[in-house]
Formats: structure tokens, sequence, C-alpha cells
């Protein structure tokens, strides 16, 4: 009988070797190979059993579904399978099992669902279901608790934002220190943007030209949304925002109320403010469509000339062609001329 076998560990069990993909695999082969089951495909993959969206896992039943014969998938655990009672995946499975259509074994907990499991089978594999989804729980119940007393402590959880940088000392103590080198472009970054004379383009092209970096492993030059992000961060004058919410933190902050309001203000009434487009040297602006496609004809500058070239919003033509204003001037002279 053809078999699939499925590997997987969520990011909290990654360093477990008793459950890392490796040994999942091996004792998968080794239990199909005693059985004499001939393995189809093989799966292994990094991704939690206890979260709705479960793009991985969905492909194997997909997979599944368009099988025409009998198929035998084989997990490790019943806990590798999911942990959480309520999945949709975990009935349709069941299902799939109870018709005869696959078989279900859980290697490691000798279980294997099939239309003639007993009652007392079934039991054991509800109170398998039931403890992975109590594990699942106390896991969580334990990161909020120790999420409430990092609050308490005014301390931040997670990544430390740009600006700042987490530290470790010779005993494994976790800090939040100021980033001597980037946070002083952060205090820049909020006074340009404050003064209302800056959009977040030109603030973005100032701190690029400056040599403001990203935080990530490969650092990048700041981008519009960064810098955007980085403007409406309260971390930045005392308090952190958690799930909504604002509390203090400790560190030193980097600017005051005061310069933070101001630049919310700024960013609250910036799409606010009139544009005289009329006063651009655009003689066709908003007049003219693309004959082809309906899309409209935007006008721009390039080396003291105007040129005019379809949006291409409905990707219709395959290049971006650009025509200049006394180009379609031309027929209208013409016209006047006669």
């Amino acid at each position: 009988m053809k078999a699939i076998i499925l590997a997987r560990v969520s990011t909290e069990e990654q360093k477990e070797a008793g459950n890392s993909l490796p040994a999942q695999i091996t004792r998968l082969k080794t239990y199909c190979k005693q059985k004499g089951f001939t393995i189809e495909k093989e799966y292994s993959f990094d991704e939690s059993a206890y979260k709705t969206k479960r793009d991985d896992f969905d492909k194997i039943l997909d997979y599944l579904k368009s099988s025409k014969e009998k198929i035998v998938v084989c997990f490790d655990k019943v806990d590798r399978f999911s942990r959480n009672v309520f999945d949709k995946r975990v009935s349709y499975l069941y299902e799939l099992a109870m018709r005869d259509k696959i078989e279900l074994h859980f290697t490691s907990d000798n279980l294997i669902i099939t239309p003639n499991i007993s009652a007392t089978e079934k039991f054991h594999f509800g109170m398998n279901l039931g403890l992975a989804k109590y594990y699942s729980d106390a896991i969580s119940d334990n990161v909020k608790r120790a999420n409430e007393t990092k609050i308490k402590k005014q301390e931040w959880a997670g990544w430390a934002p740009i600006g700042y940088q987490n530290t470790e000392d010779e005993k494994g103590t976790k800090d939040i220190e100021v980033d001597l080198l980037r946070s002083p472009y952060i205090i820049k970054m909020f006074e340009m943007y404050a003064t209302g004379n800056y959009s977040l383009r030109q603030v973005m092209d100032e701190m690029n030209k400056l040599g403001l970096k990203s935080k990530s492993k490969s650092p990048k030059p700041m981008t519009i949304s960064m810098i955007d992000h980085t403007l409406k961060n309260p971390f930045y004058y005392g308090m952190m925002r958690i799930k909504g919410e604002l509390y203090p933190h400790k560190y030193p902050p980097l600017i005051t109320k005061q310069l933070f309001d101001k630049a919310q203000a700024v960013s609250a009434g910036w799409h606010k403010k009139p544009f005289k487009y009329a006063s651009k040297p655009f003689i066709f602006r908003g007049l003219i469509k693309c004959a082809e496609c309906g899309c409209t004809i935007t006008p721009e500058t390039s080396k003291g000339l105007n040129y005019y070239s379809c949006t291409n919003y409905h990707k219709v033509h395959p290049k971006r062609l650009y025509v200049k204003e006394e180009e379609l001037l031309a027929p209208i002279y013409d016209l006047l001329d006669y």
C-alpha cells in the first residue's frame, strides 16, 4: 500500500532532538518499512498545528483529495497532526479514514484510525487530541503571564526598534540600550518631519543620504514604509504599544512627547493639504485617455521636456511608451492654422 509521511515541528520545539524533523522522518521511514508500505511522498515542515492558516498542511489535503486510491497517512504522534480539536482539517481527515479512503497511522502512539477501530481506540485518539490542545493552551498561558510580568517591569519583550539595540551580558541577562550609531538619525527624522516642511519621501531620501540602514541581517536603505512606521512608534518617547494599548517602558527616550505629537499632527494633516495641479505646466493633465485600454494618460517632466504616457493600470501594453507634449500639440496647431 502507498503511504505518505508527515513530519512537523513548531518553532518552540525545533531545539528538541526527539521531535526534530530528521528524527521524525527516521522513525516514520522505519515504520513504513516494517509495515511494507511504499512511501509515495515525504513532507516535512515547520508550521504550527495550532494556527488557523496552515498553508503547507493544506497542500497535503489537496493531494489526498486528488488521489484515486487508498493511502496510508503516517504521523509520528497525534500532536504532530493537530493541537486543535476544533480544526476542520482534523474532522476532514478523520472522515476520510471513516470512509476507508485513507488510514491514519500515529506511529509513536501505536494508534491506527480506520473504520473498524474500537470505542477504546476512538477514546484514545480523542484523549490525545485533547492533551495536545491542553499543552498548547498551557504554553499560551505561560507566554501571557511572562508578557504581563514584563509589562509590570516596564520591559519590552520583542526586538528593539531601530535606534535601540538588544544586548546580553555575560550572565545571559537580556536588556535594551540606546543604539549610539543609529539614534541620532531617529531624532533628526522626527525633527525634520515635525516641521511640516518635509514629506515622508524627503525624510527617507535624507536618511539614506546620511547612511541610515535597517537592522536586518542584511542592512538595507530605509523605505517610506519604514520611515512612516518609525515616526508613528511611541517607543521613542517612552511608551510601548502592545495590542493597541500603551504602557510605559524603562528605557531612555530619544525624543519628547511634544515632538512626537507634532509629528503625528503633521501626518494627520498631510493629506488635507491643497495641491495646485493647475499651476504645473502640463497642458493635457486629466484631459486624455489611452485609446487602447482607456487608462489615464499622465504627464511628467524629464530634462526640461514634458512627456505623456499611459498608466497601463490594466497591464495591456507590454512596454510603456512616452510621447512629447509637442507631438500631442502638433495636430491641434494644424487645426487652428487651418
